[in-house]
């Protein structure tokens, strides 16, 4: 397949809106000529004497030519070589590597322990057609040991912190801003994973764009804890580092979940001035970062993006409240809307202090986002700036009618920072990426999330195909899941998911909402049980509509994707299927019937 023809002529129209494309290549390399000796990407490794590992930008380009020229001469251009890495330095060479050598990165998380996570890195490799698997020498006998179990035959396992390879032998590739830089595997948190074709222009539209609206510039560091395989991590902080800061500046995760203040830490000591983190990253730090720890920290010098929707107003507000007395102003943290289908990033707030609008409730549920009256039930929500990485417009799904601002609908977008489309799927392509409105406008990307506008900021409001749909009302999982977290201690901090079940053919039964949460196991059996029902009472007094099932479950036991979304579909078929861990289960007799029929049926 000629993947620059793949998505013929929307890839062609929305390059045509790219105004100035610097190649990445030219950028990276004229970099390297004139700050040789900056830090290009720095690893902190030690947070009790705080050593770092450090590779220069002369360093950088040295080893990507070196690491570039042995791709060139085992692959063509185009090929693509999946990247399996600890957190460390190399992630970011052997991805320079692949844009001097002109072929396309496939990021991803190395083998993990689970069986699930292991047949889902092999269904990527097979569905990129990957010819070649990079890593470093120490994680190298895992990755042949899981390639050699799951069956990826005809890639080649290289390490590429090995010495061969002749710098002085690389040829610098010919690309186009349509040729595609890398394929981002989305992380599966509404259905199967798809590989999502990354080019170099939408990658050099993304980065000015972030760069402009936050106001970095050459000497802003950037840094965080968030892995490279992870767009965030990838496109939100290290591209930017090295494309047009003064570098990237990385942790381990486990570093972070182990001691949140790790990370503080890390921005303040190592002056990193922009960083990017999931909605639960600064609600950990609110919660675990002692006072002693604040004390020591300076953060005067940050700005923050909070990217994981739903941005949650009562984080926003806690860490900046938190943290002002390290010095964080209090517009630094900045909460964004983005998905890997617009490259990163749609839009964000800076120069302010985040809005915090309470919302009506009835509204809200008729598909009208407006300010709560006095006195009336409200849901505060965080506006999430205005549109910068691409044009929003906000569209009925069923009729394809563009809507007026404060009317809620499925958001669709256009502009140079929306991708080429699926890797290998032009029927999912032509799906999401090619939707016109009722009178003929677009293409638009069909991003499947809901929103509105409402005095210029963007509001997320929920997914699409999330949304419960019960007695006429439209409920978001997201309220119900932070009500029951806020009302019982038991439950704070930990991950919930709720969702339907009956409203499709796979349960004969009328439809019902079902409530998964973690809870941690040390409150005994009778006191679990207290907990579920008074669950379900929180639920009914809260929305007025009955919960038929309360399932607990171990922390850890809610699947979330690697930014820290909620995979309720997933946790909808783990429940339907019965194969949840569960230290309690409160479930109606009649659902259990039905269930039990259901499951009888799948087993033939």
């Amino acid at each position: 397949m000629d993947y620059l023809n793949i998505s013929g002529v929307v890839l062609e129209s929305r390059l045509r809106t790219v105004s100035i494309v610097r190649e990445l290549l030219t950028t990276l390399r004229e970099q390297a000529a004139r700050k040789p000796q900056q830090p290009a990407v720095t690893f902190v490794s030690d947070f009790s004497d705080f050593s770092r590992t450090v590779r220069d930008r002369a360093h950088l380009d040295e080893h990507s030519r070196r690491i570039a020229s042995v791709l060139q001469e085992r692959l063509s251009p185009g090929d693509r070589v999946l990247l399996l890495y600890s957190p460390g330095i190399e992630f970011t060479t052997a991805f320079t590597a692949c844009v001097y050598a002109g072929v396309i990165a496939v990021p991803a998380p190395l083998p993990g322990r689970y069986r699930h996570e292991r047949r889902r890195l092999a269904a990527i490799a097979r569905d990129a057609g990957v010819s070649a698997v990079l890593t470093q020498r120490s994680d190298l006998p895992d990755v042949e040991k899981w390639a050699a179990e799951e069956g990826v035959a005809g890639a080649v396992c290289h390490p590429t912190d090995s010495a061969d390879g002749d710098p002085d032998s690389w040829t610098a590739p010919e690309v186009s801003p349509g040729t595609p830089a890398l394929i981002q595997y989305t992380s599966g948190s509404t259905g199967e994973p798809k590989g999502v074709m990354v080019t170099h222009a939408n990658l050099v539209a993304n980065v000015e764009r972030m760069a402009r609206l936050f106001g970095n510039d050459s000497g802003t560091v950037y840094g965080g804890w968030i892995p490279l395989y992870h767009d965030m991590g990838l496109i939100g902080l290290m591209l930017p580092g090295l494309l047009c800061g003064s570098g990237y500046v990385q942790m381990d995760p486990m570093s972070f979940l182990r001691r949140p203040y790790h990370w503080l830490r890390m921005l303040d000591a190592c002056d990193v001035g922009f960083t990017a983190a999931p909605d639960f990253a600064y609600e950990l730090c609110v919660r675990r970062v002692t006072d002693e720890q604040l004390a020591t920290l300076d953060l005067s010098r940050l700005k923050a993006a909070d990217g994981s929707e739903p941005v949650r107003a009562e984080v926003v507000a806690a860490f900046s409240e938190r943290f002002a007395a390290a010095g964080l102003r209090p517009d630094a943290l900045i909460p964004v809307y983005g998905l890997a289908e617009a490259t990163l990033m749609v839009s964000g707030t800076t120069g302010r202090p985040a809005l915090r609008t309470p919302v009506g409730i009835t509204a809200l549920e008729n598909q009208v986002l407006k300010p709560a009256e006095e006195g009336e039930a409200s849901r505060v929500l965080t506006g999430c700036g205005a549109p910068a990485g691409a044009d929003v417009l906000i569209v009925d799904p069923g009729t394809r009618e563009p809507l007026p601002e404060g009317r809620i609908g499925e958001i669709w977008l256009d502009g140079p920072c929306v991708t080429a489309g699926y890797w290998q799927n032009e029927d999912a392509t032509d799906a999401t990426y090619r939707a016109r409105t009722c009178d003929g406008r677009g293409p638009y990307l069909r991003t499947g999330d809901l929103g509105a506008v409402l005095d210029g900021d963007l509001y997320i409001t929920g997914r699409r195909k999330d949304v419960l749909v019960l007695h006429g009302r439209n409920l978001h999982p997201s309220d119900i899941e932070y009500e029951l977290r806020s009302q019982h201690e038991e439950l704070e901090g930990l991950h919930g998911a709720a969702f339907m079940v009956g409203d499709d053919d796979a349960v004969d039964i009328a439809p019902a909402i079902v409530a998964v949460h973690e809870i941690r196991a040390h409150w005994g059996a009778e006191r679990l049980g207290r907990i579920a029902v008074e669950m379900k009472q929180t639920v009914a007094r809260e929305f007025g509509v009955p919960v038929a099932a309360v399932v607990l479950v171990r922390p850890g036991g809610v699947r979330r994707t690697t930014s820290g979304k909620v995979q309720r579909s997933t946790m909808r078929a783990l429940y339907l299927a019965g194969e949840l861990d569960t230290l309690h289960l409160g479930e109606d007799p009649l659902l259990t019937a039905a269930l039990a029929g259901h499951r009888r049926v799948s087993a033939r």
